[in-house]
């Protein structure tokens, strides 16, 4: 059992008590989900064995993207269709983050919030590509809600290939690999259409002390590879890793992380209860979708991104094979050859 699922079932109650005002339904049925994973004896999967005729029964994951013991294939299997999708260019990052006087709002209605910053986000830089007339972007954005100490910390990655293409002249347009846009003018415009969103919002209420300058920043990330490798870490497996927690006690916890400036281990000690809300705090609204692919990124786009690798000369073998994805794997503990997957079984209380 993970460690932090381990405290969540010591603490539950404590936790129900002094954040329980805090704890919304998304939260609650996360938890549910987490103190069943593995552990439920209503939900178990079916294997068979060709090889020996063995048949087992193992109880079922949760599938609940915040849980620490789930969907680890499916971050593999996101990170192998992203680097499909790679073209032979240079690669820039953008990242765009909300002051922390707007956090609030991230814990009150944080589905809102989040659908607001994805759109704006992909609006800005769809606009900013059409000043240009080149053509249009391709572009992935990922949310993530936290900073490495685990706070509470809202922005959106988006990685953008180094090129436009134009779906007029069939061509792609070449675009200088040191520079994507101003990241001052992406920042004035990330502020003055957040601030108009939020106050259009039925739901959302603007703060007062609302800063003057945001932080918007644009970086190259090399042939991209890597960039997606780093956001691939905490989309599917939940917030903290439990390698990273490094000593529990009675009343604390203590866990590692790389603080972002220096890139040095730092760590970081908690009592238990601080430490499970700051880890839910990060529990996803249900139905966000927080990757998303945007112009010749998306997934409906293969054909065109194969006629792209071939106006770059590049090699169109790896995009047109089919990408075998990683799959749960079970080995008989009889004779060890892989078993089968049978199905999912369900019993009625």
């Amino acid at each position: 059992m993970s460690q932090f699922i381990a405290l969540l079932e010591r603490y539950q109650a404590k936790l129900e008590q002094q954040y329980g005002r805090l704890l919304n339904q998304d939260i609650r049925r996360a938890i549910t989900d987490m103190l069943h994973c593995k552990n439920d004896v209503n939900r178990t999967t079916q294997w068979h064995c060709g090889h020996c005729q063995h048949d087992q029964q193992l109880p079922a994951s949760c599938g609940n993207r915040s849980c620490p013991q789930c969907l680890h294939q499916t971050t593999s299997n996101w990170l192998v269709k992203q680097t499909d999708k790679l073209l032979p260019v240079h690669y820039f990052m953008v990242t765009f983050t909300l002051p922390y006087q707007l956090r609030v709002l991230a814990r009150q209605h944080p589905k809102a919030l989040y659908q607001l910053m994805l759109q704006v986000t992909a609006g800005i830089l769809k606009d900013f590509a059409k000043r240009e007339n080149k053509g249009s972007l391709g572009f992935t954005s990922v949310l993530h809600t936290h900073n490495r100490r685990r706070e509470c910390h809202p922005h959106v990655h988006i990685i953008v290939p180094c090129g436009r293409y134009n779906a007029v002249k069939k061509q792609w347009c070449k675009s200088d690999k040191q520079y994507l846009f101003n990241e001052f003018a992406l920042a004035k415009v990330w502020r003055a259409r957040v601030i108009d969103a939020i106050n259009q919002s039925a739901k959302l209420t603007m703060p007062t002390d609302t800063p003057k300058k945001w932080m918007v920043d644009c970086r190259k990330v090399g042939f991209g590879a890597s960039a997606f490798k780093y956001l691939s870490r905490y989309l599917y497996r939940g917030v903290l890793p439990d390698k990273d927690i490094i000593n529990l006690s009675e009343e604390m916890v203590t866990f590692k992380y790389k603080e972002s400036s220096t890139n040095m281990t730092k760590v970081r000690t908690l009592p238990v209860l601080e430490f499970l809300w700051l880890i839910l705090q990060h529990v996803l609204p249900k139905g966000l979708q927080r990757v998303r692919d945007y112009g010749f990124l998306r997934g409906n786009a293969k054909q065109l991104r194969l006629q792209i690798l071939l106006i770059l000369g590049g090699d169109i073998s790896t995009m047109a094979t089919p990408v075998k994805r990683k799959r749960a794997v079970c080995i008989c503990p009889c004779c060890h050859h892989e078993m089968h997957f049978m199905g999912l079984s369900r019993l009625r209380n």
